[in-house]
């Protein structure tokens, strides 16, 4: 088993694109890693220099204490599996395992040993004579799964392994990947655009946009405290509402205005966050998760807002109610999200708004109709503020 680093690494193509910028990242042994981001975000790049598919331009990788530069992919210790199983046609699920074992362990016995191990684990015993055709999609990507196990490699590189799947073979796979990997050990490198996979199975994520790294740390410190604007509004189902609004102040208290509603900061959160009072007269971006808007009173001691419901999404666990709000409905244009609508110019951030809404997440037995007034209370405690200049979250 071994980590993996990258110092200062840069990938450039030959057209001039620069895929990946100064990566400067260490993946500790035995830990799994999740790289988060939007297509085009680089992040498969960063796969393809560790498995030796992909060189690079500036910069060192390593594996373990071995730089890896200039080492051939088969003699880097890694395996990888890919967003289709990649399986050989012609041959059986246990031919297939037992294929990369050929060169690494020479006598059969030890090698069908650990096939039949492997494909246990996986819940593949019954399936070793039978072809891909033969299988379905969530047995072949378990299949391609057990051909990456076997070799014991070093570390295991993933990219989309699970994209292709149903939701419900989704989450069979992520809870098998998750159990193996605690039973392995093995450091993981692990691609993905999906949030709920990067939450679910990382000890850290890495959220990455164009060739950069946004932030790093572990899921929920994530999902609590992001850094910026992006890593705010990438993660999390569905997205934090971002509202352009406005500071000033009152009798000693910091107002918050959104078009003509106003809510007063708690002190908690103004002495908590020191950048706010120098934002005061200033229009900064205010981040809120959905669960942060409710019906109530008790969860804050905030000021009631009674706004009109556009619409509503019965979800079965929770309801997802649309609320009319100005200034709301804030979206970044870099975030990768195909939304119609206009584009808006804030600071240096570029927004797209097809509506000017709020998204409250409500307990699923709240009966609430389009058309409606509906009384909800903000819960500022947990709200975010971005200064769109700099795209940071206030501190």
């Amino acid at each position: 088993m071994s980590g993996i680093a990258f110092e200062h690494v840069t990938k450039v193509f030959a057209d001039g694109t620069v895929a990946v910028a100064d990566l400067d990242l260490r993946i500790a042994d035995g830990e799994f890693c999740v790289l988060l981001g939007p297509s085009g975000c680089g992040k498969s790049t960063v796969l393809r220099l560790v498995a030796g598919l992909a060189q690079v331009s500036r910069g060192t990788v390593r594996i373990g204490d071995q730089v890896v530069n200039d080492t051939p992919p088969r003699d880097r210790g890694v395996a990888m599996v890919f967003e289709t199983h990649a399986l050989y046609p012609h041959m059986t699920v246990a031919e297939n395992m037992d294929f990369g074992l050929r060169a690494q362990v020479g006598q059969a016995a030890p090698r069908q040993e650990r096939v039949q191990r492997t494909a246990g684990r996986l819940g593949l015993g019954q399936l070793l004579t039978r072809r891909p055709r033969e299988l379905s999609d969530g047995e072949r990507q378990r299949a391609a799964l057990g051909r990456a196990i076997v070799r014991r490699p070093r570390a295991f590189l993933m990219d989309e392994p699970l994209s292709n799947l149903d939701a419900s073979m989704r989450v069979a796979m992520r809870s098998s990947i998750g159990r193996l990997r605690r039973e392995l050990g093995t450091t993981v490198l692990y691609v993905t655009h999906d949030q709920t996979e990067a939450m679910s199975l990382a000890d850290r994520i890495v959220v990455m946009r164009e060739g950069h790294v946004e932030q790093v740390g572990e899921p929920q410190a994530l999902y609590d405290r992001p850094a910026t604007l992006f890593a705010a509004s990438f993660l999390g189902s569905p997205p934090m509402n971002l509202w352009h609004v406005r500071l000033a102040e009152h009798e000693g208290r910091v107002i918050l205005a959104g078009g003509t509603r106003r809510m007063t900061v708690p002190e908690a959160v103004v002495r908590r966050l020191r950048g706010l009072r120098s934002h005061v007269g200033g229009h900064p971006v205010l981040g809120l998760r959905p669960e942060a808007i409710g019906v109530d009173p008790s969860r804050t001691t905030g000021r009631p807002l009674d706004l009109p419901v556009t619409a509503v999404e019965p979800l079965g666990h929770r309801v997802l109610v649309h609320l009319e709000a100005e200034g709301a409905g804030l979206q970044l244009a870099e975030s990768g999200a195909a939304v119609p609508g206009r584009a808006e110019r804030i600071g240096t951030a570029t927004f797209v708004r097809r509506e000017e809404t709020l998204v409250a997440s409500l307990p699923a037995h709240e009966r609430v109709r389009p058309g409606e007034l509906l009384r909800v209370y903000v819960d500022l405690e947990r709200a975010h503020f971005f200064d769109p200049a700099t795209h940071a979250a206030l501190a």
